[in-house]
């Protein structure tokens, strides 16, 4: 029987293709807000400050998105797929609140309301979010999880570049509301291609029915290698009180936490370090934005598929072990080297490396985070990990605001290389101990 070309449960590279633009889509509101908009503020002169609060603002949804989970998991019985249908509404949601951000002329008169607009945005966006990563861990093999990882921060990056680049450019040279209008046409574009992709065979395009028993009753990827197994029948409390289990088990714990110092670390840094070339340097909002929108997401992308390929070929647990490593060296070296920062080559050096380091990580972190989820909680386990992770992105925002006037940028660089140090001993002294088996 011919395959049909677009369900996911049967071609490798639909789901290669799918997370890809799924992750565009998350991608391109996070660098539009986090980049473009927040380089724009700051060359019109809000404080840093205004800044960390404004990130943090933004980022205050995809801190809380854990409590999507397991609505996520407890209701997966619609005739429309497991997954797909909080996809899909998650989308609808996002783009509606997304016309709240065209209602703003004036980011800077108006900066409440836009700060409101993105945090609405945000709310949908992370729902979108937490049932796209459970979709990918119910759809992909084990085997093709790195490489499906990469396509995912792939297309994060190349999201996050349309967002940071196109559209700083379309605020300088149009306006924001034609910023705002062209990311709107995007985010409707990809929503309308969802609809025709369905998970598996026999899944209704649209219905409000139930899946019937017999299909409900089973988890199956379609693969070779993934086992059928059955779906637990949660109530919430039981689901609640497996997901405490396994996230306060001793290992995860630990290396959830180390990953987590190294996203506070990547994040604060990179702040500080655009708001000091603005600030200090003399550089456009937009030369800031567009040059780590393109050379660096075009280094970026590349790194990122090779890392995918690297993290199946040798290993999430290497993988990840020396790119913290070599992320704490570079901070701490780059750092040291900050009289050289007045260096239109050196600082655009800089700023180019250290867009990569990012989406490198996250190539190596995902599968570990994965392999890390109980089977029958995954959705939600997993979306606890990215909320945190999320959360401590926003935590390197806002502590940039609130240190950068006190504190020297090459000083928080040291500082933050020295953390992604304690981050690379802990998780040295932790995964050199067997991992002991998951169990619902």
């Amino acid at each position: 029987m011919r395959a049909s070309p677009l369900i996911l449960s049967q071609r490798r590279s639909l789901r290669y293709g799918a997370f890809f633009y799924l992750y565009v889509m998350q991608g391109l509101p996070s660098g539009f807000a986090l980049t473009a908009v927040t380089n724009y503020l700051t060359a019109e002169g809000l404080t840093p400050q205004a800044l960390g609060s404004f990130g943090a603002l933004v980022g205050l949804p995809w801190g809380f998105k854990f409590l999507w989970g397991p609505l996520v998991d407890r209701f997966q019985a619609s005739a429309m797929g497991r997954r797909r249908p909080w996809v899909l509404g998650a989308q609808v949601m996002a783009l509606l609140a997304s016309g709240g951000i065209l209602l703003i002329d004036n980011p800077v008169t108006q900066f409440s309301m836009l700060a409101g607009a993105f945090m609405l945005h945000g709310v949908f966006a992370s729902l979108q979010d937490v049932s796209v990563d459970a979709l990918a861990i119910s759809t992909v093999p084990t085997a093709e999880r790195g490489r499906a990882n990469a396509f995912m921060k792939g297309g994060m990056v190349v999201g996050q570049a349309i967002g940071a680049a196109g559209l700083a450019y379309l605020i300088r040279e149009g306006s924001f509301h034609v910023a705002a209008l062209v990311q709107s046409a995007v985010l409707f574009a990809f929503t309308i291609l969802t609809f025709f992709i369905r998970e598996r065979p026999g899944d209704a395009f649209v219905s409000l029915k139930r899946r019937s028993p017999v299909a409900n009753s089973v988890i199956s990827t379609d693969t070779a290698d993934e086992p059928t197994v059955a779906r637990p029948d949660w109530s919430f409390g039981a689901l609640l009180q497996t997901l405490v289990r396994a996230i306060l088990m001793p290992r995860p714990l630990v290396i959830f936490g180390a990953i987590s110092l190294v996203f506070i670390g990547e994040r604060l840094f990179q702040r500080a370090y655009y708001i000091h070339l603005i600030q200090q340097e003399g550089w456009t909002d937009t030369a800031v934005s567009v040059l780590s929108g393109t050379y660096g997401t075009l280094l970026a992308v590349a790194l990122a598929l090779l890392g995918g390929w690297l993290a199946d070929i040798v290993g999430a647990q290497r993988m990840l072990l020396g790119t913290t490593l070599g992320m704490a060296v570079l901070h701490i070296a780059f750092s040291l080297a900050a009289s050289s920062w007045a260096n239109p080559t050196v600082a655009t050096a800089g700023l180019i490396v250290r867009q990569t380091l990012e989406p490198l990580f996250s190539i190596a972190a995902l599968p570990m985070l994965m392999s890390l989820c109980q089977r029958g909680i995954e959705g939600s386990q997993f979306a606890f990990y990215m909320a945190i992770s999320n959360q401590a992105d926003v935590a390197g925002i806002f502590l940039a605001g609130q240190l950068q006037p006190v504190v020297a940028t090459s000083a928080l660089g040291i500082g933050c290389g020295a953390l992604m140090l304690a981050a690379a001993l802990l998780l040295w002294l932790t995964l050199r101990q067997p991992q002991p088996a998951l169990t619902t």
